[in-house]
């Protein structure tokens, strides 16, 4: 086989699917904790959630496709996420737009069950919040423009793309 044919086998042989939450940011939206960040369905933010990037996501865990939730749950998996705020009526400009990826890995205990919460980790605890563990990013790391426009009430996309073995 040539490198051209391996690299389409090897395609041939992943799962990929994808999911999108719609979230809003807050004036509380600090971006600071260190080992793990959160989109909530939740309509308010204290202080004291320095995790939490987006408020009234359109959607939880416990909604996502089942086919989605089993890629996840593939120690092989990998799951990248794009957090992304769009600019002033779309446009480049000083307040925007700003993207952030971050990778991560599936794990055979993530269980996809919370209604409110979903929650990144740098770490490989996992709970019911739980979409991904051994992120490359947490809220303090996250590009400082995405968290200040989410700090001033940028509505939110958080793209997420799970590839596994098939």
């Amino acid at each position: 086989m040539s490198e051209d044919t391996d690299a389409l086998a090897s395609d041939a042989e992943q799962v990929r699917y994808e999911e999108v939450l719609r979230a809003t940011g807050h004036e509380h939206v600090q971006g600071t904790h260190a080992s793990t960040f959160e989109v909530t369905t939740d309509d308010f933010l204290t202080p004291a959630g320095d995790c939490i990037v987006g408020i009234e996501a359109d959607r939880a865990p416990a909604s996502f496709d089942d086919a989605f939730v089993a890629a996840c749950q593939d120690p092989d998996a990998t799951i990248v996420t794009e957090l992304s705020v769009a600019g002033d009526e779309g446009e480049d400009s000083a307040d925007g737009p700003a993207t952030q990826r971050i990778v991560a890995r599936g794990d055979p205990d993530l269980s996809f069950e919370n209604d409110r919460s979903a929650v990144w980790r740098t770490s490989e605890y996992v709970d019911d919040r739980t979409v991904a563990v051994e992120a490359d990013h947490a809220a303090a790391d996250l590009d400082r423009d995405l968290v200040t426009a989410l700090a001033a009430g940028a509505e939110l996309e958080v793209t997420i793309v799970v590839e596994a073995p098939a």
